[in-house]
């Protein structure tokens, strides 16, 4: 056996065909957390790993990338709780219009909604990209020479030779030329860079408000981890330590939470002991003299993400019960 390294993989990234009026959109009001949204929920997204580089290349006449993202979740997402997450970083004014844009590219009709029906109950699949760049049309990068006109979703390409290092190192440049931009290229993600821009590893991306709570509800599986709960509408991403106060928005410092849990775990009438069990406050008792169904649940072990590296943190519950829990 070899005691030679194992050498590292190519960085990927991913040109994408973009539509451009969600281009134009996005540009205008320079969006940072974007969901690159797909008409049909029922196409994964396995092109590129998350940290990946994504590129804007806009549809006919211009056949041009005018920016890039980085790729941090794919989900599956009813058009409405896309909407909800991400309002405008969908790329529309409105939830009505987004619809529209979306229904005019689904090829059957059949899967809007029946009358009565949420609008927007459709699933739709969400790329969702963070640090983005929009540039000017001056600065557009000429596309690989080897995409072709036909393609109709994207390719990827190895940044670190040929055409992909090229359109790579120029959109850094331009990224990093702009004069409120020159160091949050690199702070989108978390990056080790080596002497020029082809010799870096992305470790992993840094997670938006909206790719924090979409990812933490896929990491439990879409349901109440105290409650089993798997109402979409009633579930919502709980940071353990709050944002504000020195959290991040990172999976391991959240959990899923029907949001009367929700609102009781940041009220600190419950929390998460360290053998991951759900406590109930006997102050919820004592200050409204109720609370018979949360009791019913003390002492459970919490349902957990398949992967333990996205289990609550410990650090993170520490604190929780140091400084919001009401014994």
């Amino acid at each position: 056996m070899s005691g030679s390294l194992a050498k590292e993989p190519p960085m990927i990234g991913f040109v994408a065909v973009t539509d451009s009026a969600w281009f134009r959109f996005l540009r205008e009001r320079r969006s940072e957390e974007v969901n690159f949204w797909q008409p049909s929920g029922g196409r994964g997204f396995r092109a590129v790993p998350p940290g990946s580089p994504f590129f804007f290349k806009l549809k006919q006449p211009h056949h041009a990338i005018g920016g890039f993202g980085f790729f941090v979740h794919h989900s599956a997402l009813p058009a409405w709780m896309a909407w909800e997450t991400f309002g405008t970083g969908n790329g529309a004014p409105d939830a009505a219009a987004m619809y529209r844009n979306i229904e005019r590219l689904r090829r059957s009709t059949a899967a809007r909604p029946a009358g009565g029906a949420q609008p927007g109950s459709y699933d739709i699949g969400c790329i969702i990209l963070t640090g983005c760049k929009f540039f000017d049309e001056h600065d557009w990068v000429r596309v690989p020479d080897d995409f072709a006109r036909n393609i109709v979703q994207g390719k990827r390409y190895d940044l670190t030779a040929g055409e992909g290092a090229r359109i790579w190192e120029q959109c850094r440049l331009l990224a990093a030329a702009r004069r409120d931009d020159a160091s949050q290229v690199a702070d989108a993600l978390h990056v080790a860079t080596g002497a020029r821009f082809g010799n870096e590893t992305l470790v992993r991306p840094r997670l938006g408000q909206g790719s924090f709570r979409i990812a933490v509800l896929d990491a439990y599986g879409r349901a109440c981890a105290v409650s089993t709960e798997h109402s979409l509408p009633v579930l919502e991403s709980a940071h353990i330590r709050a944002f504000a106060e020195g959290g991040s928005h990172d999976v391991a410092n959240g959990i899923c939470l029907r949001s009367d849990i929700h609102r009781l775990f940041d009220a600190g009438y419950v929390t998460i002991d360290e053998h991951q069990r759900f406590v109930v406050s006997r102050k919820l008792k004592d200050e409204y003299d109720n609370g018979k169904v949360y009791y019913g649940w003390h002492g459970r072990t919490i349902s957990r993400p398949c992967d333990r590296r996205l289990w609550p943190d410990q650090d993170a519950l520490d604190w929780h019960r140091q400084n919001k829990f009401v014994a």
